[in-house]
């Protein structure tokens, strides 16, 4: 019996060790990028504006993924829209980089959406390497705050949006996950979403290229990041594969083909 226990206890080490092994691997994944998804560049888009206004062209708008998040995304139009009135940025391109957020974790995590968000019709709020709605990862939030105050920076929005993220504690690492992680009020994550396209189109405006009429670059630099945003003549769209029954799309082509679709268009008009 002593042999059995003494088994028992070193075997329950070994778990707790294996456990927190895989923990601080994970942690270094997000930090150095090894959990990212390698993306995939588009070519040119060129599809015409009247054809991407059909209602239900794309293949995307037919699944029951589409239904469900369709439904979810009308019931946060409030808090969608309070966050592109603060900040100047069009409601409808803050959506654009929602819809292929939520459809990639809809796809993604088949079982959860079976059981869970396919029913409620409710949206994928994530809480480990990623936050919220919008998928924020906790740097980027940490790099939008930063951005908004620094005044030297390529980002900066202008003295307008300084206030938008103060924080009411002296703790804004746990202040900033509830803000952004908030299962009941996904507000704070519309908000740092498009201030962060408020930034990297000030960016690009600051360069010489306006990109305020391309959502597909500017989903795809909400995607990859603002070590990846690099003002050019010639941007492309791409970013993180998603499939969608057999069409595999990126997040830049998901976001202008819902852009410019007749989807939504009732509660966030082009």
């Amino acid at each position: 019996m002593k042999e059995y226990f003494i088994w028992l206890g070193n075997g329950l080490i070994y778990l707790f060790a294996l456990i927190g092994f895989l923990l601080v691997l994970g942690f270094f994944g997000v930090k150095y990028g090894w959990t990212n998804v390698r993306g995939i560049a588009d070519s040119p888009l060129a599809t015409s504006t009247s054809r991407m206004q059909e209602r239900n062209a794309f293949s995307w708008a037919h699944g029951e993924e589409w239904y469900a998040l369709e439904s979810a995304i009308t019931k946060d139009r409030e808090p969608i829209n309070r966050a592109a009135a603060v900040t100047g940025v069009p409601a409808r391109l803050i959506v654009s980089c929602l819809v292929p957020e939520q459809l990639r974790l809809f796809t993604s995590e088949r079982e959860v959406f079976k059981s869970f968000f396919g029913p409620l019709q409710v949206l994928g709020n994530q809480t480990q390497f990623s936050w919220g709605v919008m998928g924020f990862k906790p740097e980027t939030a940490s790099a939008v705050e930063t951005h908004l105050i620094n005044r030297e920076s390529p980002f900066y929005p202008g003295e307008a949006y300084e206030h938008l993220l103060d924080f009411e504690t002296a703790d804004p690492d746990t202040e900033r996950f509830a803000r952004i992680a908030d299962e009941k009020n996904h507000y704070y994550s519309y908000l740092y979403a498009a201030l962060y396209i408020k930034q990297i189109m000030a960016q690009w405006e600051r360069a010489g290229f306006d990109i305020s009429t391309r959502p597909d670059v500017i989903a795809t630099l909400f995607n990859i990041g603002f070590g990846s945003s690099k003002p050019n003549a010639e941007p492309r769209a791409g970013g993180a594969p998603i499939e969608i029954g057999e069409t595999v799309y990126s997040f830049g082509g998901l976001a202008y083909e819902f852009y410019y679709s007749s989807e939504l268009t009732e509660f966030f008009p082009r």
